[in-house]
């Protein structure tokens, strides 16, 4: 049986493959067996089921985010910048771990205002940094940044949830990149 921090870790591994598998129905008792600890070692670390989905939600949220810095890190054009840091967000959108777990039950299980606070928390400064830094660099119109970061969190939101609602999100993933580079295509200076 794992202990301390182990137990924790290991209680989130567990949940977020069968979340990502099952989605939020998985019961706790199968969560607790698969990660061969008791039920009281998982109320120890999470209040209910609600939270640690909610801690696999965060975790998920800050890898991609993670993941989204590591791919534009070596980028140095602003322009480019923000058009690969669409690319690889729409692809990681296109991820069946991300899309059940983030985009399909998290807004049900965690009530829309909680997950667009999850959303903000990860997202909203990669997108406000990316927006600030082409603006600077001549590349795009100068705008309210505060507003117009809220406005592409929610226009690459919206085109996540097409693509994890599709028939065929390899193919919806396809489908939403060029509206939404013209979009930013718009604010070029």
């Amino acid at each position: 049986m794992p202990r301390g921090e182990d137990t924790r870790a290991e209680l989130l591994r567990v949940a977020r493959k069968l979340f990502a598998a099952r989605g939020y129905a998985v019961g706790t008792e199968e969560i607790v067996r698969e990660a061969k600890v008791t039920r009281g070692a998982l109320y120890h670390y999470y209040a209910d089921k609600k939270d640690l989905f909610r801690a696999v939600h965060e975790q998920i949220e800050s890898e991609l985010v993670e993941r989204i810095g590591e791919r534009i890190g070596a980028v140095e054009d602003p322009w480019e910048l923000l058009v690969t840091g669409v690319g690889v967000f729409l692809d990681e959108s296109a991820d069946p771990v991300f899309m059940r777990v983030a985009l399909l039950d998290a807004p049900a299980v965690l009530g829309w205002k909680e997950w667009r606070e999850v959303d903000e928390r990860y997202g909203l400064a990669l997108v406000s940094a990316s927006l600030e830094n082409a603006m600077d660099a001549g590349v795009l119109r100068r705008q309210p940044l505060g507003p117009l970061s809220h406005l592409l969190l929610a226009a690459l939101g919206e085109a996540a949830f097409l693509i994890a609602n599709s028939d065929d999100p390899r193919a919806a993933r396809r489908q939403v990149e060029p509206p939404l580079l013209a979009l930013l295509e718009g604010l070029r200076a």
